[in-house]
C-alpha cells in the first residue's frame, strides 16, 4: 500500500485514542472537555506538560493506559512515515502529483494506451516530431522506464473512465490501442468514445475479425502489424526503390531528404499563394498534394494550385526547407 494511504490509518487511530482519553477524563474527573481535551492531546503526545489537575487514583490508572496506546500509535506513525522517507516513495507521490497536474495543463496530446514493442515504437516518433504524448499501462514494472524517458503516464487500465480522464481525454486530440489483446482494445475504444466522441481512435488489430470489432467499435483506423510487415516485406523484393522513398520519413531520420504534412493556418503567409510560386522559391521542395479541411486528398496536378486557408499540404525534399515552409504556415500569432 502507498505511505500516504497507510498513514491515514494511524492517524485516525491516534485521533480516536485522544478523543477517548477526553472523554474518560471528563467522566473519572469531572473536567470540563476544554480541560480533558488539553489533558489528552499532552498524555498521548509525552510532551511533559503538568497535570491540568491533581489526579484520583482510576484518574492516574487511565492516564497509564493512555500513554500505552497513544505512545504506541505514534510510533507506528512516525515508523510508517520514516519508511516513506528512506525508501524515496514520498518524492514519488510528489512527482506524480507534478505529473498529473503537467497532464492537466496538455492540449492535443496523443494518448497511446499499451506501452510494448508497438507501443514504444508509436511513443517515439510522436515524440520525435514534437507532439506531446501520454502513456496509458497497467504494468507497474515500466513506471522506472518511463520516469527516465521523461514521458508522461499513467499507471491503469485504458478501459477506465477514471484513467483515461487522468490522461486528460477531453484535451487529446488521437487515442493510440497499441495493446495485444483485441478485446482489450474493444473495450478501450468504446471507452474513448463515449467520454469524447469526436477523439479519433487508431487500433492494432491481430485477426480480421478483430479488425472488424474494433472499426465496428468506432476506430477510425485499425492496423495489423503483421499484415503490414508482410506486406512491407514483400515490396521491398518487388519495388525495393519505392520502399525507399516512402520510408523517408519512417526510419532514415539521418536523411536529409523527408516527407512532411503541413496545416496551413489563416493569416499564414502561404495563404494565397500559387505552389509553382513557392516551389520556385524552395527550389529544393516539391508539393506533392493537398487535404482540404473535409479531409479530401488531392494530388497537385497543374501550376494553377493555390494555397488555401485550413488546408494540409503533403511535400517532399530537404529537411532544412520543409522546416522553413512549416513556419511560414503558421500564423503570426500562433508562432
Amino acid at each position: 500500500m502507498r505511505p500516504d494511504r497507510r498513514i491515514f490509518g494511524p492517524l485516525v487511530g491516534l485521533a480516536v485514542i485522544t478523543l477517548f482519553g477526553a472523554v474518560g477524563y471528563v467522566v473519572l474527573e469531572g473536567w470540563s472537555f476544554i480541560d480533558a481535551l488539553y489533558m489528552s492531546v499532552i498524555t498521548v503526545s509525552t510532551v511533559g506538560f503538568g497535570e491540568v489537575q491533581e489526579l484520583s487514583g482510576p484518574g492516574r490508572i487511565f492516564t497509564i493506559l493512555l500513554i500505552l496506546g497513544g505512545v504506541g500509535a505514534v510510533f507506528y506513525l512516525v515508523s510508517i512515515v520514516a519508511e516513506g522517507l528512506l525508501e524515496g516513495q514520498y518524492r514519488k507521490i510528489f512527482q506524480r502529483s507534478a505529473m498529473q497536474r503537467a497532464i492537466e495543463k496538455l492540449e492535443g496530446h496523443v494518448i497511446v494506451c499499451g506501452f510494448g514493442r508497438l507501443g514504444r515504437v508509436v511513443v517515439e516518433e510522436i515524440t520525435r516530431a514534437g507532439k506531446a504524448v501520454v502513456v496509458i499501462d497497467q504494468d507497474t514494472r515500466l513506471e522506472a522506464e518511463l520516469d527516465a524517458s521523461g514521458t508522461p503516464f499513467v499507471i491503469g487500465s485504458a478501459a477506465s473512465d477514471e484513467v483515461l480522464e487522468a490522461a486528460h481525454i477531453g484535451t487529446a486530440s488521437a487515442l493510440v490501442v497499441a495493446t495485444s489483446s483485441e478485446a482489450d482494445g474493444v473495450f478501450i475504444t468504446l471507452a474513448a468514445r463515449e467520454l469524447k466522441p469526436g477523439i479519433r481512435v487508431y487500433a492494432r488489430g491481430e485477426s480480421e475479425a478483430g479488425v472488424r470489432r474494433l472499426q465496428r467499435a468506432g476506430a477510425h483506423q485499425v492496423t495489423s502489424p503483421f499484415q503490414m510487415g508482410g506486406a512491407r516485406v514483400a515490396a521491398s523484393i518487388l519495388r525495393p526503390s519505392v520502399v525507399d522513398f516512402l520510408e523517408l520519413s519512417t526510419e532514415r531520420h539521418d536523411q536529409s531528404i523527408d516527407l512532411e504534412e503541413i496545416r496551413v493556418d489563416a493569416g499564414s503567409a502561404l495563404v494565397g499563394q500559387r505552389v509553382q510560386d513557392i516551389e520556385a522559391e524552395l527550389k529544393d521542395v516539391r508539393i506533392v498534394a493537398m487535404k482540404d479541411e473535409a479531409g479530401v486528398l488531392d494530388f497537385i496536378s497543374g501550376d494553377g494550385a493555390v494555397i488555401g486557408a485550413g488546408v494540409h499540404i503533403v511535400l517532399v525534399g530537404q529537411r532544412r526547407s520543409l522546416d522553413r515552409l512549416a513556419r511560414s504556415a503558421t500564423a503570426p500569432g500562433e508562432r
